[in-house]
């Protein structure tokens, strides 16, 4: 049974007239083509009258759980598109920051900062904002995962480490995504961006 449903008493018995219709083995995965012949010719000598097909527990379980299998693809898919269209977008507004700021970027330059400053000056906003857009996502995200995993009788408690990680691993691709171009723009001669002052 799939594990959405709860496990009801059993009991295992031995009839006399058990027509032998399912047998379970377990078997290592070294050699799954030479045990499939083993177990087949030993069905045949035992129980020459009766068929003999197989089926592994993987695709039964498989069967079970499709429709998650389903949405961890599409949920999968969408993650990844998210991800690159949020960076787009982010890429797109640490540009147009740094157009606005080119002059102030330029002073600053000549008045002998670091490239480690100007980048530390344009990365805080948008780290801020991201790490902002995370604290506002993670209930949403807790609430979610909790409401799934209420399909299941047997469940876990997902820790609080695993929402950390997903908010780290976003803070660390936006602030990649902002220093490549901070660090350009910190590259920049200062001269091509007072030159009209």
């Amino acid at each position: 049974m799939s594990l959405k449903e709860k496990i009801r008493p059993t009991i295992f018995v031995m009839e006399p007239g058990f027509n032998y219709g399912t047998i379970w083995v377990r078997i290592a995965d070294n050699d799954i083509p030479k045990t499939l012949q083993l177990l087949q010719a030993t069905f045949k000598k035992v129980l020459p009258l009766y068929p003999y097909n197989y089926q592994f527990m993987d695709d039964l379980n498989e069967q079970s759980y499709h429709t998650e299998a389903r949405w961890r693809k599409i949920i999968g898919f969408a993650s990844v598109v998210f991800i690159f269209v949020s960076c787009i977008g982010l890429l797109g507004l640490v540009m147009l920051s740094i157009e606005h700021r080119t002059k102030e970027i330029g002073i600053r330059k000549v008045l002998g900062a670091a490239i480690a400053s100007i980048v530390t000056l344009i990365t805080r906003q948008f780290v801020v904002l991201v790490a902002l857009g995370f604290l506002i996502a993670l209930p949403v995200a807790h609430y979610l995962t909790n409401k799934w995993l209420q399909e299941f009788p047997y469940r876990i408690t997902p820790q609080w480490w695993i929402y950390v990680l997903a908010g780290g691993v976003a803070i660390v691709i936006a602030w990649i995504v902002i220093s490549m171009q901070a660090v350009k723009a910190g590259m920049q001669n200062p001269v091509k961006s007072l030159r009209s002052e």
